[in-house]
């Protein structure tokens, strides 16, 4: 049943009363706004400046020396509020930078202009949780019924090419989602793609933008001002005589929230689950923030909770930040529940945030984290050693990302079966698409090459040791051996997972003796040859429509005779390694040419997009061998 809104008294009339509140609590916003623009600042220095100051300065000029210059464009853009004194007084210091010598600002406004509502970031940055990877996610909102679709090129056009200018020079890369303040309203967010959730997501991913956004330059968010303590008020009626005062001048009207009906919130669990595929430590803290919002039964949003903090006025909850806010009730949450779990959870957002309490300089990102584990502490040894992660061996980092899968899998688990009678508001397509990509990853299959569970981008591989004990094959990360990375009794599997899982780096491989004819060299080369002819895990770079057919063989390479002499005549020995649609990888040793091609014949319903074959270069029949492969593979039908 469709939970019906709390009953709301009317706004009150008397224009001057919601005048003077919405002045208030748009003072009290703008201080926090420059707090979390501090904090961005701060972390980011180059960065801070390039997307708070200039990324709207450029938007809003057009001259050759500049980024973003469209020759044939006469009109221009505007955002809003770009001739603050915050920007006009560094405009000669861009001016010099690009070596403009016009001495008058090139800020001229003219009511021809396109107008830009505003540009506001959505997520970790100028909190806690920004760190040296993170990227930036800019909206820029414009309304579509003041654009004509030139216009609308034009917007695309200038973006570009100010982001290809960033990309160059700066190390957070932005990405900008223009987004029409109609489609905002309605809660149109199109449909799945790697960095939109579409039917996914709707009012969740309102809700993390009011809880999260900056105003970078442009109107405040008309839902941040609409608030009184202590007090319901309606926002259609205090939105209609805000604009009877203001007009369209200061605020941006993206739609009241006031619940999420319990549906969507499934359709986020899910796309949050399929976000950890490449982004385990960012991904856990927001699963848990969906469980905990599914079980609130007065349906109280936490951007809410957030907004009440900051406008209640004061000085301590206006430097609110709403990443150490969001870990704060996940960290209640469990604190009575479950210990184990809580102190994991700990460690992962200590993790997430690369925190360096050690660090001399002061900034607001030690002080806001310092305050918040003083409170929900972490033993001195345990964080001494989660400071120095980079340095952790290798074992420890995979048995902390196969945790990390373990609680991202359980909870997942958990909050459907807690809530198996909601059904998710995510439409069909988008519901294959993500499902199928997970299961991509995780599902075990005959013959798939198995995914690393990493828990961070970086992993400390310095040394791979390959052995062979009996007829097994094992590589060991290092002189360690406690456990190996990988083993079987093909070799060409253990390549193959290597590369796969994008550790297979020729300076760090070592090979022991052995009575094999295979050398580290051969190892080398059959390597780099998966490398390039196959590549690393990524599904990232896969056309997500791939996963709205059925998966088929996209890449096949075919390894002859591997572990044989080099003055082996015979083929008897073939190792099919070959790639599906859905970005999956596996390797099926064959002893016959008879049951290679019947092999082949069984896994390619239709033609790969192509094939190769692999011998050794000191292959004595070379020539002779890959000419029979080939004659092999014709017979299945695959290659002309």
């Amino acid at each position: 049943m469709k939970k019906k809104p709390a009953k709301s008294t009317p706004a009150k009339s008397n224009k001057a009363a919601v005048e003077k509140l919405l002045r208030k609590n748009s003072i009290v916003f703008m201080e926090y706004n420059d707090f979390r623009k501090k904090i961005f600042l701060e972390l980011a220095p180059k960065e801070g400046e390039g997307i708070l100051y200039l990324l709207p300065w450029l938007l809003s000029i057009n001259y050759p020396n500049c980024p973003g210059y469209l020759p044939d464009w006469d009109k221009g853009f505007w955002v809003h509020s770009v001739d603050s004194d915050e920007i006009k007084k560094r405009e000669s210091t861009f001016k010099k930078f690009f070596n403009v010598k016009v001495k008058k600002s090139l800020l001229k406004y003219n009511p021809n202009f396109y107008p830009v509502e505003g540009i506001y970031t959505i997520g970790s940055i100028g909190s806690i949780g920004q760190t040296a990877i993170s990227d930036c996610d800019l909206w820029v909102c414009f309304d579509m019924n003041l654009y004509t679709k030139d216009a609308w090129s034009k917007l695309n056009m200038k973006l570009n090419l100010i982001k290809d200018w960033m990309d160059a020079n700066y190390k957070i890369p932005a990405f900008f989602f223009i987004s029409d303040v109609n489609d905002i309203r309605k809660n149109v967010f199109g449909s799945v793609d790697e960095e939109s959730s579409g039917s996914a997501q709707r009012n969740v991913l309102k809700e993390e933008f009011y809880r999260t956004c900056i105003v970078v330059c442009g109107k405040i968010p008309f839902w941040w001002v609409c608030w009184n303590e202590g007090k319901k008020i309606n926002y259609d009626s205090v939105l209609t005589i805000a604009e009877g005062i203001y007009g369209d001048y200061s605020f941006l009207d993206l739609g009241n929230l006031e619940y999420i009906e319990k549906d969507e919130f499934f359709g986020a669990v899910l796309w949050q689950y399929h976000k950890s595929l490449s982004r385990p430590l960012k991904s856990i803290m927001k699963m848990i923030l969906l469980k905990i919002q599914l079980e609130v039964e007065d349906g109280s949003l936490m951007c809410h909770e957030l907004r009440n903090d900051v406008l209640s006025g004061n000085e301590a909850e206006i430097r609110q930040c709403p990443n150490a806010f969001s870990m704060e009730i996940i960290f209640k949450y469990y604190q009575g529940k479950n210990k184990n779990i809580l102190n994991f959870l700990k460690e992962c957002f200590y993790l997430r945030c690369e925190l360096k309490p050690y660090a001399k300089k002061p900034n607001q990102k030690k002080e806001i984290a310092g305050d918040l584990f003083t409170r929900y502490d972490i033993d001195i040894k345990r964080k001494a050693k989660l400071v120095n992660y980079n340095d952790w061996k290798f074992n420890e980092q995979i048995e902390l990302g196969e945790r990390l899968f373990k609680l991202l899998l359980h909870i997942y688990k958990e909050i459907f079966s807690a809530h198996s009678t909601v059904k998710g508001a995510i439409n069909q397509k988008d519901l294959t698409v993500l499902g199928r990509k997970i299961a991509a990853k995780f599902e075990k299959k005959e013959n798939k090459i198995p995914v690393l569970q990493k828990p961070m981008y970086n992993i400390n591989v310095t040394k791979l040791i390959v052995s062979l004990d009996r007829d097994t094959w094992r590589v060991f990360p290092g002189s360690t051996r406690a456990k190996p990375i990988v083993e079987s009794t093909d070799i060409v599997f253990l390549i193959s997972f290597m590369v796969w899982n994008g550790i297979f780096h020729t300076g760090i491989l070592t090979m022991e003796p052995n009575p094999t004819s295979v050398t580290i060299q051969e190892i080398i080369n059959v390597g780099n040859k998966i490398k390039n002819y196959l590549g690393s895990y990524d599904n990232s770079d896969l056309e997500l429509s791939s996963y709205l057919k059925a998966e088929s063989v996209y890449k096949l390479l075919v390894i002859v005779s591997f572990e044989k002499s080099p003055w082996e005549k015979e083929i008897n020995d073939f190792s099919v390694i070959y790639k599906n649609t859905w970005g999956e990888l596996f390797v099926k040793r064959i002893v016959t040419p008879q049951e290679l091609v019947a092999f082949v014949k069984k896994i390619t319903k239709k033609r790969p997009a192509s094939t190769s074959c692999y011998v050794q270069r000191n292959s004595t029949y070379y020539e002779k061998i890959i000419d029979r492969t080939k004659k092999l593979l014709n017979l299945t039908g695959i290659v002309e």
